[in-house]
Order: structure tokens, then sequence, then C-alpha cells
């Protein structure tokens, strides 16, 4: 009997749309539609829709708002992975695709035309009813599942703070990135590092705050931020929004001791095994990372231990196959 056939729709391959793919490849017959842009191939669409069983997307945006309410016209069942920055409204920093009217438009669409959906975090499940009054009872929630490429403790971690995620404008604030490069000058002992391709003048905005211990690495291949992982004894995710932090939980699996804010998901993600700091601060993230190299080898082992019972790749796995086999039921 052949393997249901399932449309993989999404705009850019990074970690977890590729954990997914893999995930249902193994269950599943997989054929790709990748829309980076903001104009769908229709035709092509449409052609793959009428030979898959179900269509299966990452994010309410361009491409899933053209593939979505497709599939529903054409009696296709549908699984929506959504939540993140198309159901975020953070007023202060501007953040969010339902802050702006087109934005928002788009994003609903996209839900709207899903036939199950699928969110990565309680706190997005929560964020996703506040936000577009969509009730619990229709969001499956499906935390991600983090590979471990860290069973090897490696050598002991350097004195480190380090930092990822690509540095663009949006950024400065909501991750945290400005306050991370300024609160190096209160650490001037302690090595800053900040982690990710370098997307417009953000840099320079940066290069101009940092002092002597900051390193901005740019682009890093998988292997060699692997590296940065093993080497940091603490990793600063200080961001005004997060519907999960995948970082974070790498970061943990390779022993780091977390420094986050209480903000979207970072508590659920990180427990009781890290820092949690009130503010996006200098002076706060100076404090917290100063806390955390406090901080012994028990630690780096409760973080890394949290994350393999909590988040197994496994749970994904099934997660989202069972996702797709409820859409087609």
């Amino acid at each position: 009997m052949a393997r249901p056939r399932v449309l993989y729709a999404y705009t850019h391959e990074n970690t977890f749309t590729r954990i997914d793919r893999d995930a249902l490849a193994a269950a599943f017959e997989v054929e790709e539609y990748r829309q980076p842009g903001a104009v769908p191939r229709v035709p092509e669409l449409v052609r793959k829709l009428r030979r898959c069983d179900v269509v299966f997307g990452w994010f309410a945006s361009w491409h899933t708002a053209a593939a979505m309410p497709l599939a529903r016209l054409l009696r296709t069942p549908s699984v929506l992975v959504t939540g993140g920055f198309d159901t975020a409204s953070v007023p202060e920093i501007g953040y969010g695709n339902q802050q702006d009217p087109w934005r928002r438009w788009r994003a609903r669409l996209a839900i709207a035309s899903a036939g199950h959906l699928v969110t990565n975090s309680n706190y997005l499940e929560g964020e996703i009813e506040r936000n577009l009054g969509i009730p619990p009872e229709r969001v499956q929630v499906v935390h991600h599942g983090v590979p471990d490429r860290f069973a090897d403790p490696g050598e002991p971690p350097r004195r480190m703070a380090l930092s990822v995620g690509v540095v663009h404008r949006w950024n400065l604030e909501r991750k945290g990135h400005r306050a991370f490069v300024e609160a190096a000058r209160e650490l001037p002992d302690v090595e800053f590092v900040l982690a990710g391709a370098w997307k417009d003048d953000a840099i320079d905005i940066l290069r101009e705050r940092a002092s002597d211990n900051v390193t901005f690495t740019g682009f890093l291949t998988d292997e060699e931020l692997d590296r940065r992982f093993r080497d940091a004894a603490v990793y600063v995710q200080a961001s005004w929004h997060e519907g999960f932090g995948l970082a974070v939980a790498e970061a943990m699996l390779a022993r780091t001791v977390p420094v986050v804010t209480a903000k979207g998901a970072l508590p659920e993600v990180v427990g009781d095994t890290g820092v949690t700091i009130d503010a996006v601060g200098a002076a706060e993230i100076a404090a917290g990372v100063s806390a955390a190299l406090e901080r012994g080898h028990e630690d780096r082992e409760r973080a890394r231990a949290r994350v393999l019972e909590e988040f197994p790749l496994e749970a994904r796995a099934e997660g989202v196959r069972s996702a797709v086999e409820a859409a087609l039921a």
C-alpha cells in the first residue's frame, strides 16, 4: 500500500524545518514547495496539491496564505505550524505580524484556512488565543525536539558568554543584541560572543558599542556553531519575545548555563536550571552572566538533563506525524 504523500510548504531551510521534514519523511512520501518570496507560484502549487494527500506548512506567511486556502478549495487536508512572529504582538518594540493590518490579514488567512493547527509551546498556545481568539482546543502543542550533538562533554568551558541570532535591526531589541553587547563593558574579564549572520547595518551599530572583549562571528557552519556552544560557560537569550528558544535548548544540551528573560516561552524551556533576569538591559545581563558563571558542573549537567527529558527529538517526530494523521482522518 502506498504511503500518504505530504506537500511540505516552507520559506527558508533551517534547523527546525529540517527536523520536521525528516520526521515526516520517515512515515510519508514528502514533496516540497519552497517559496522564499512574496509571490506564490500558483500553477506549481496547484499541481503539487493535486498529487498530494495533505499539505504541511511552516508559519502563517506569504507561502501558506496561498497554500492553505488553495488546499481548502481543493479539499486537501492541511496542517499549519504557527506561532512566533506570525501570531506575536509586542507593541513595546513594534514586533509581530499582529501589529500590522496587512500582515495580520495575511497570517489570519493562512490560519483560518488550515484544517489542523500545531504550535511549539504552551506559551504560544496562549498567545494564539489572546491575539487571534482561537481557543486552545483547536491547537495542538508539540514542543520542538532538539537533536543531541553533545554527548561527549569535551573540554571545560571558557569564561565566555554566548548569544546566537541573526544580526539584524529587528533583533537589536527583540533578541536583546544591543544590551548584550553593552553588558560586555561591565565584565571586561569575560568573553562575549554574538554568533549569527550579518543582514544589514545592525552590525555597524553594535560595533560602535562594543568593547574589546566582544566578538562578532558572522555566519557559522553547524560545526563551527557547535564548537562555540561547547566553549561557552553561559548562554544569553535576552529576548522580548521567543516562541520557544531552540538555540537556548541547544546550548543547554552543550552544558551551558542559560541566562534568559521571563518573556515568551523562555521560562518554559529553561525551567529552574538557569538565571532569569528582570529586564532587557546591560546591567541586568551583566549581573545574570556573573551569577551564571558561579554555577558549577552539577548545574551545567542539570541544564542538559532538562532538555533531554523534556524536549527529545522523538517526541517532536511523533507529534508532527500525529498531526498529519489527524488531518488525514
